[in-house]
C-alpha cells in the first residue's frame, strides 16, 4: 500500500483485516487445528502400530539371569536378598525349569533356592584378570557341584574371558582341566561363536560348547537376525560335530543405543525373541534366552545404554510384552498423543483466528509447526521414565530440559517469521516514498553526523553527498568527539567552513557518553528551527532525494521515527566486503518486515529520522547503553509513536574493513541488546504502552542471538561430556535421542528457514546466499559472547567499528581476531577423533553425537574462514 503524505492513517488503518476479503473464520480455523491435532495422533499411531509375530505358547528352554534388583549394584556392594531371588525365581519358575548363572560367590544362596523351586541350573564361575578372585570362583564352583549335583545340572566356567582377551588361551585351558577333574557335571566356556572358530583345541577341553549369538551386536536388521543366529549355529554344529551346542546367550534388547542398523525395541525384542523361540523348538536347540530381567546395573559396561534392556521383564519384574498376540510399542501412546493434542489445539485455534489474512498454506503450516513442538514437549517429558537414569543422567535432564524447552520457542519464533514472509498475502504496513514538499512545508531538518577517529577522506565523501541534497531546509552538525590526533579532526573542520554556514563543526574532548553522548551534545546545538533530526554514519553517502522523499511522513504526529535499511557500497570487488554487504541485507529485507508489521522495527543509528520533540520529550539519546539508538525506538513506541519503515535504499555506507571490526560489531550490538532487555524489562513483561506484538517481538527478536549464546554453552558442554564418554565409558553414557533429536531437528530446521528466507527476499546468486551464510554463521561466537556478557555484566566499551583498512601482517596474523573460535575448533576435533576411535562410535547414538559435534563446529569453521578471506581480500573501496 502507497502511503499518502499527511495520512498515516492509511498506514495503520492496514493493519486490521477489514481489508482483505477473507474475514477471520473460527470454524476454519477450528477445522485446520482438528485436521492437524488428528494427524498427530495418527503419526503416534503409527509409529507404534501394534506389530504381529507368531505367537509362542509352551515353556521357554532357559533363561540367563541376574537377581539385581532396580536400584542394586554389585559395584556399591548392594546384593539383592533372599527373599528377593526366591521371588524371582518364582516368577521364571511360570516360564521355565532352566536358568544359567554366571558367578559361584555373588549369590551363592540362589543354588539353595533354585533346588527348592525344581529349577535346574547352569552355575557360571566369573573368570577375569583377577587371579585370586578366579581361584575363588572356580573353588566355589567345585563346591556347589558337588552340594547340589541335582540341581546344578551342567557348569560354565568363565563367560566370554577370551572374547575380553582377560587371560591367555593357555591359562584357560588349565582352569577348564581343572574342573572337569572335579565336577562330574559337563563343563564348558561360553564364548561368541567366533572365539570358538579361532580357539577350535578349546573343544579339547570341554565336555560341550557354549555359543553366544548376538546379531545385535553385529550390527545387523531385525529382519536378517534371526537367519543370521541360525548360519552362526549351524556353522559351529558343522565344525564340532561330535560336541552338544548351547546357545549361551540369545536375544535382543528394547531399549538404549542403536548400533548401526540395528535398532533396540520393544517391538523388536519381542519378534525377535518369539520367532528364536519358534525356530529353537523346530530344530531341537539347547539355549538360555537372554535375559530373564532387565539389569540397570549394567549400563556403561562396554555396551552404552544397551547393556541395561535385554529381558524380557523390565527392573520390576513386569513383562515386556506378550508371547501370543500382536505387540505395541509404547501402551501409552494414546494419552500421549492425546496429550500433545490437547496442548497445541488451543495456541492453533487462536492462530489461526488471529492471523487468518495469512494464506490457508501459511496457517497450517504453522499449525503443524505448532504441533510438533507440542509432540516434542511430551515426547521429552515421558521418554525418561523409559530408561534407567541416574543421577547423572537426570543432572543433564534438569539442565537440558530448559534449554530444549528454550530452543523449540526459538523455532516456533523463527518459524513464525517465516510463514509470515512467505504466506502473507501483503505488507499491512508498507510505506513507499512520497511526493517532495513545497519549501515552505518542508519541516527544517538538522542532519547530525558523529565521528571517532574516522579517515578525513570517508568523512569528506559523506559531507560531499549532504552537500549535494536536494532539499533547503536542513544543517549538518559534525560532531568529533575524542579524536586525539588533530591531523584526523582537523581536516574535517576545514572542509566544513568551505561548505558553508550550513555545516557545522564541533571538536569536543574529553567527552563523555560514547555516541550518545555526542549526540546528545549535537541536539542541543540543534537550530531552534529544526523540526526532525536526522542521524547518520560517518561512511555513508546520501541520495539526494533522502530528505525530501521521506519528511512528508512528519506531517503526521503520530509520526516519531522515519527509518531506512542500513546498505553499503563498494563491496562488488571485495570478497569479504561481498559477503558481509548480503549478510546484513537480510536482517533489512526479512526481519525488519516482519517486525514492522507490529509497529516493532528496530531503529538503527543511521539512515534515521526522528520527530524533534519526541527525541527531546523522551529523554534524548540514552547514554546508559551503546545501542543507544534501538532504545530510543523502544522508548518511542512505549511513548505511543508511531515507527515507519521505507524499504529504499536512501543510503549507502561502508561494510567493516576487516573480521576484527565485523566481530566487534556484532558483540556491541548482542550486548547492547541485553543491557536495554535488562534496562527495560519492566516494559516488555507487562501490558501497559507497549502492545502485545511490540513486546512480542522486544522479547523474541534476540532470540536467535540467545539460540548462538546457548550453542556455546551446549558446545562447552559437549566437550566435557565427549571427554567424560572417551575417558571414564563407564561413568558418562552417550546421550540420549531426548538430547540428540531436538538439537539436530532444530539443526536442520534453522537452516532451512534461513535459507529459503534469504532466496525469496535478498536478491542475489546462490554463490552470495552461502557466503553470506558463512559471515553470519562466523559471528556466533562473538555474539554468544556479546550475549552473556551483556547479561552478567552493565557496561563494555564502545568499540567504534573500523570502516578503512588497517595494516595487515603475516599470515598467521590473520587468525589474531578467532583465537577463541581456533580453540574450540580444535577441543572440537579432539572430540571428533576421540569419538571416532572409541567403542560409541559402533552405535548410532554416537554416530548422531559425532554428527552434533561436527555441526557444532561449522560456525568456528565458518569464524576461521571469514578471518582468512578477509585477510586475503584486497580493500577495493579505499
Amino acid at each position: 500500500m502507497r502511503l499518502e503524505r499527511g495520512t498515516v492513517t492509511g498506514i495503520f488503518l492496514s493493519t486490521t483485516p477489514t481489508q482483505f476479503k477473507t474475514r477471520p473464520s473460527i470454524f476454519t480455523a477450528i477445522l485446520l487445528a482438528l485436521v492437524v491435532a488428528a494427524l498427530n495422533i495418527g503419526l503416534w499411531w503409527w509409529s507404534n502400530r501394534p506389530k504381529g509375530p507368531e505367537d509362542w505358547h509352551g515353556q521357554i528352554n532357559g533363561f540367563a539371569v541376574s537377581f539385581f534388583q532396580r536400584y542394586q549394584n554389585p559395584f556399591k556392594q548392594d546384593f539383592p536378598s533372599d527373599d528377593q531371588i526366591d521371588s524371582d525365581l518364582k516368577l521364571l519358575r511360570q516360564y521355565t525349569g532352566r536358568i544359567r548363572t554366571y558367578s559361584t560367590l555373588l549369590n551363592p544362596q540362589v543354588f539353595r533356592l533354585a533346588q527348592k523351586e525344581g529349577l535346574k541350573v547352569m552355575a557360571g564361575a566369573d573368570i577375569d584378570t583377577r587371579l585370586d578372585n578366579n581361584e575363588k570362583e572356580l573353588n566355589a564352583l567345585i563346591a556347589l557341584a558337588n552340594r547340589y549335583p541335582d540341581t546344578i545340572e551342567r557348569v560354565a566356567v568363565g563367560n566370554e574371558v577370551l572374547f575380553r582377551n582377560n587371560i591367555p588361551v593357555e591359562k584357560m585351558i588349565t582352569y577348564l582341566d581343572r574342573a572337569r577333574a572335579h565336577i562330574r557335571q559337563p563343563v564348558t566356556i561360553a564364548e561368541p561363536d567366533y572365539i570358538w572358530l579361532k580357539y577350535p583345541e578349546l573343544a579339547e577341553h570341554v565336555d560341550y560348547i557354549t555359543i553366544h549369538l548376538f546379531p545385535f551386536w553385529n550390527g545387523l536388521d531385525r529382519n536378517n537376525a534371526l537367519g543370521a543366529a541360525e548360519g552362526a549355529y549351524n556353522s559351529i554344529k558343522q565344525r564340532f560335530p561330535n560336541k552338544h551346542v548351547v546357545v549361551g546367550e540369545v536375544g535382543w534388547p528394547s531399549n538404549g543405543d542403536h548400533r548401526e542398523r540395528a535398532y533396540p525395541s520393544i517391538s523388536n525384542e519381542a519378534i525377535f525373541d518369539r520367532q528364536w523361540l519358534i525356530w529353537a523348538k523346530a530344530n531341537n536347540v539347547d539355549y538360555y534366552l537372554f535375559e530373564a530381567f532387565d539389569q540397570p546395573w549394567k549400563e556403561g559396561l562396554g555396551e552404552g545404554r544397551t547393556g541395561a534392556y535385554w529381558g524380557i521383564f523390565n527392573a520390576d519384574r513386569q513383562l515386556k510384552f506378550p508371547l501370543t498376540g500382536p505387540v505395541v510399542e509404547d501402551t501409552a501412546w494414546p494419552w500421549k498423543a492425546l496429550a500433545a493434542s490437547l496442548l497445541a489445539i488451543i495456541p492453533m485455534i487462536w492462530f489461526g483466528i488471529r492471523f487468518s489474512r495469512f494464506k490457508l498454506t501459511g496457517r497450517l503450516f504453522f499449525d503443524v509447526l505448532i504441533q510438533l513442538a507440542c509432540g516434542l514437549v511430551v515426547w521429552s517429558a515421558t521418554l525418561p521414565f523409559n530408561f534407567y537414569l541416574d543421577w547423572i543422567d537426570w543432572s543433564m535432564l534438569v539442565l537440558l530440559f530448559p534449554a530444549q524447552v528454550a530452543i523449540l520457542a526459538i523455532l516456533l519464533i523463527n518459524g513464525f517469521e517465516f510463514t509470515e514472509v512467505l504466506w502473507r498475502r501483503k505488507w499491512m504496513r508498507h510505506a513507499d516514498l512520497l511526493p517532495s514538499d513545497p519549501v515552505q512545508k518542508q519541516p527544517f531538518v538538522s542532519i547530525h553526523l558523529a565521528c571517532y577517529n574516522e579517515p578525513p577522506e570517508m568523512v569528506i565523501v559523506t559531507l560531499d553527498s549532504l552537500a549535494a541534497l536536494d532539499y533547503q531546509n536542513y544543517e549538518v552538525l559534525v560532531i568529533d568527539n575524542n579524536t586525539k590526533d588533530p591531523t584526523i579532526w582537523k581536516p574535517v573542520q576545514e572542509y566544513c567552513e568551505k561548505l558553508g554556514e550550513r555545516f557545522r563543526f564541533f571538536h569536543l574532548e574529553p567527552w563523555p557518553g560514547f555516541k550518545a553522548g555526542a549526540l546528545n551534545f549535537g541536539l542541543k546545538e540543534t537550530n531552534p528551527e529544526a523540526d526532525v533530526v536526522a542521524v547518520i554514519d560517518a561512511d555513508y553517502v546520501v541520495r539526494e532525494d533522502w530528505l525530501k522523499s521521506l519528511t512528508g511522513y512528519f506531517h503526521d504526529p503520530k509520526v516519531a521515527v522515519v527509518q531506512c535499511p542500513q546498505a553499503h557500497r563498494d563491496f562488488e570487488h571485495n570478497r569479504f566486503r561481498r559477503m558481509t554487504a548480503w549478510e546484513y541485507d537480510g536482517f533489512f529485507r526479512i526481519g525488519m518486515h516482519h517486525r514492522n508489521e507490529r509497529n516493532a522495527i528496530i531503529q538503527h543509528g543511521t539512515m534515521t529520522m526522528v520527530r524533534r520533540s519526541a527525541l527531546e520529550g523522551t529523554g534524548g539519546w540514552s547514554e546508559w547503553t551503546i545501542c543507544e539508538d534501538a532504545e530510543l525506538g523502544l522508548r518511542l513506541m512505549h511513548a505511543g509513536y508511531e515507527l515507519v519503515y521505507v524499504d529504499a535504499l536512501m543510503g549507502k555506507g561502508l561494510t567493516p574493513a576487516d573480521f576484527k571490526a565485523y566481530k566487534s560489531q556484532r558483540y556491541r550490538w548482542a550486548f547492547g541488546a541485553m543491557q536495554i532487555l535488562k534496562g527495560r524489562w519492566d516494559w516488555m513483561t507487562r501490558k501497559g504502552p507497549l502492545s502485545a506484538g511490540q513486546r512480542f517481538h522486544f522479547l523474541t527478536g534476540w532470540f536467535s542471538w540467545f539460540a548462538d549464546a546457548l550453542h556455546l554453552i551446549f558446545t562447552l558442554m559437549a566437550i566435557f561430556w565427549t571427554a567424560g564418554m572417551v575417558g571414564l565409558p563407564q561413568t558418562f553414557s552417550l546421550p540420549m535421542q531426548l538430547f540428540l533429536i531436538p538439537i539436530i531437528g532444530f539443526f536442520f530446521a534453522k537452516a532451512i528457514f534461513g535459507i529459503v528466507l534469504y532466496r525469496a527476499r535478498v536478491p542475489c546468486g546462490w554463490h552470495d546466499t552461502i557466503m553470506a551464510s558463512i559471515a553470519s554463521m562466523g559471528l556466533s561466537h562473538a555474539i554468544a559472547r556479546g550475549i552473556l556478557h551483556g547479561l552478567t555484566r552493565q557496561k563494555t566499551s564502545f568499540v567504534v567499528t573500523a570502516k578503512s583498512r588497517r595494516l595487515g601482517g603475516s599470515n598467521f596474523a590473520a587468525f589474531a581476531p578467532v583465537r577463541e573460535e581456533m580453540l574450540m575448533l580444535c577441543a572440537l576435533v579432539l572430540c571428533i577423533i576421540g569419538m571416532a576411535r572409541s567403542t560409541a562410535a559402533h552405535f548410532t547414538e554416537g554416530q548422531l553425537w559425532i554428527f552434533i559435534l561436527a555441526a557444532q563446529a561449522i560456525p568456528y569453521i565458518s569464524a576461521l574462514a571469514g578471518a582468512w578471506i578477509a585477510h586475503k581480500s584486497g580493500d577495493k573501496a579505499g
